[in-house]
């Protein structure tokens, strides 16, 4: 958004590559804006909100928040983070941040200009970057406001989730490279990584050290390798910076608010931060869940689908996120009685509703709405069993009949394409957000003649009748299945979807993907110990789906998918009990799915009762 001059209350004075030692003798670049008139900095001293990232201070979207901020009588600090654009050392992702962070919070306190208390915001990997430092509890930490991040648990919420890799840690990985200090500083480097064609490198899995397309930038190519190979929750995983379960009761009592979306891979980070925190801390902790995709606050659309003007922040929540920002800094660094601390703390957008229609845009008008509660989960939540059925249905009935199992082969040579979902930095290989669960070139891995993914021979359907009265679900999801394989190891996926009905626009229906999840079977037991399955013995096991909040409307169907692959959002279990980031052998697996009286697989829905 630009930054509108004429509402500023002070003048802004700029100073540009403040360089800030760090315990180890290396040099954070900071940009200090501060409040100013004509044109010198002001003597006095202000509350100061930081900001550190790893995708350049100078970036015009990260300058504009902040003249906006200074402009509003804070002084606003930006930092490039360890090893990117003009700081020093070298890349490690993630787990300097907590020392680096706790480090530049003692610089602040000694500086004339600071007025005691700091407040930190920012998203994504400046949120982890917020968390990992408020886990050593810095002394004039005052609030935080951490946007789409600050991890839970990176090894089953980022990195990996239920065992398996999360690919778009190689997307971010090759995007960030050509960012890097030694692509700029070496014009043949930086022409080497440009040139790669991303989607041929992922028809090529996995990639070897000095035989991928980071082999030109080694700190990011060993940083990748080794997070693949760290299959295992070990005291790699438990760091700061990775972590911050591990990390609760150390973690600063500040007002905070957790802020995410129910397409952003960080929802569940969000609420389980804020169940944690909100129970243990005075705080307040606030939690907000909006429609998006990963920090897309500003527009209606979610992939292919829109939610309607009410969903974005702007004109709803407040005049704009700067200023719903502004609300909370000004109540907790200035003492503004501005009674935000007497609002409820969890808002939530509860997604569904819309017409149905293909918009101006051609996308789907799934609509949604605004709500405050009290507490997350919802308390008047009733967790709803909704059971397998043969023949492909779901029904809160428990199958009262022996029925035999349903069976596929899963072949990781043709996984099932990633169809959107909660994904960020996957571009260009992956889209993020609600579609149409077909194939389509749009998909990296489809293939004509472009079906739906329900037409697939690898993929199980369970479905609802259709619904005779709306249900709204929101909370968390979880799917337990009885299961068995022909393999020692193999993956199953569970996929939540609102089944549209054939309508003029969509002859076909719709089928609108909500959330999902995935377990490598061998970590059924433990995340820190891989257990192999003996082939032909059946299992019980959970899959854990991010949390949502929907409306299935009356006519619509709940639809459940089972299948074993997800690509390329999740990398492809080669079935062999070994880890495929390091292993590229692969056989097929005849996996099998139980639904009958004393197996009765089903997923778990939070119903909210109608009012």
């Amino acid at each position: 958004m630009p930054f509108d001059n004429q509402k500023a209350l002070h003048e802004v004075h700029t100073e540009s590559r403040v360089m800030v030692a760090m315990r180890d003798g290396v040099r954070l670049a900071c940009d200090v804006y501060r409040p100013a008139k004509n044109e010198a900095p002001l003597d006095s001293a202000f509350p100061v909100l930081l900001q550190r990232t790893p995708y350049s201070k100078t970036r015009e979207d990260l300058v504009l928040e902040a003249l906006f901020f200074t402009s509003h009588g804070y002084v606003t600090v930006v930092q490039d983070c360890r090893a990117r654009y003009e700081s020093e050392g070298g890349f490690t992702k993630y787990t300097d941040e907590g020392e680096d962070g706790f480090d530049t919070m003692a610089w602040l306190a000694q500086q004339p200009w600071g007025g005691g208390k700091v407040g930190t915001y920012g998203l994504s990997y400046s949120a982890h970057a917020q968390a990992a430092t408020a886990c050593l509890n810095p002394p004039n930490l005052g609030c935080m406001w951490l946007d789409s991040g600050g991890f839970s648990n990176a090894f089953l919420n980022a990195c990996r989730n239920g065992g398996a890799f999360e690919l778009r840690q190689l997307t971010w990985a090759y995007k960030e490279a050509v960012e890097s200090r030694e692509a700029y500083a070496d014009p043949v480097v930086m022409e080497a990584i440009r040139t790669q064609n991303i989607f041929d490198w992922f028809k090529r899995l996995p990639w070897k050290k000095g035989h991928s397309p980071l082999q030109w930038t080694p700190d990011y190519e060993d940083y990748l390798l080794d997070i693949w190979t760290r299959e295992n929750f070990d005291d790699y995983w438990k760091q700061i910076g990775l972590c911050v379960e591990e990390y609760y009761d150390v973690f600063s009592d500040v007002p905070q608010v957790h802020m995410s979306a129910w397409y952003d891979p960080y929802s569940r980070t969000a609420t389980d931060n804020y169940i944690a925190l909100s129970g243990t801390k005075k705080g307040p902790v606030s939690l907000l869940m909006g429609p998006w995709t990963h920090g897309q606050r500003a527009v209606t659309h979610s992939g292919n689908v829109d939610l309607g003007e009410s969903a974005i922040i702007d004109n709803n929540l407040a005049e704009d996120f700067n200023h719903l920002r502004l609300q909370f800094f000004e109540r907790w660094l200035k003492g503004a009685n501005n009674g935000l601390e007497d609002e409820p703390p969890v808002k939530l957008f509860v997604m569904g509703g819309g017409s149905g229609r293909k918009n101006s845009q051609q996308q789907l008008d799934h609509g949604g709405q605004w709500r405050s509660e009290q507490e997350w989960p919802l308390a008047r939540a009733l967790n709803t069993l909704f059971y397998l059925q043969p023949g492909g249905g779901l029904a809160t009935e428990r199958p009262q009949e022996p029925n035999p199992p349903d069976k596929y082969l899963f072949d990781p040579e043709h996984p099932v394409p990633t169809v959107g979902g909660n994904i960020s930095s996957g571009q260009p290989v992956m889209a993020a957000g609600g579609f149409d669960q077909r194939e389509s070139a749009e998909f990296f891995g489809s293939e004509q003649p472009y079906l739906p993914l329900a037409s697939r021979s690898d993929v199980l359907v369970f479905q609802t009748d259709l619904l005779a009265e709306g249900v709204e679900v929101t909370g968390p999801v979880t799917v337990q299945l009885w299961i068995s394989s022909s393999a020692v190891d193999t993956d199953f996926t569970a996929k939540l979807i609102d089944v549209y009905p054939p309508s003029a626009d969509y002859p076909e229906g719709y089928a609108l993907n909500l959330t999902d999840g995935i377990l490598r079977v061998k970590f059924r037991n433990s995340w820190e110990k891989t257990e192999l399955m003996t082939p032909g013995e059946v299992y019980h096991v959970e899959v854990g789906l991010l949390p949502i909040s929907n409306l299935f409307v009356k006519g619509h169907r709940i639809r459940l998918d089972i299948s074993s692959s997800n690509f390329p959002r999740f990398d492809v279990n080669g079935n062999t009990g070994e880890n495929p980031g390091a292993s590229p052998v692969r056989i097929t697996a005849l996996n099998s799915v139980y639904h009958d009286e004393s197996r009765p697989s089903n997923v778990l829905l939070p119903v909210i009762p109608a009012t």
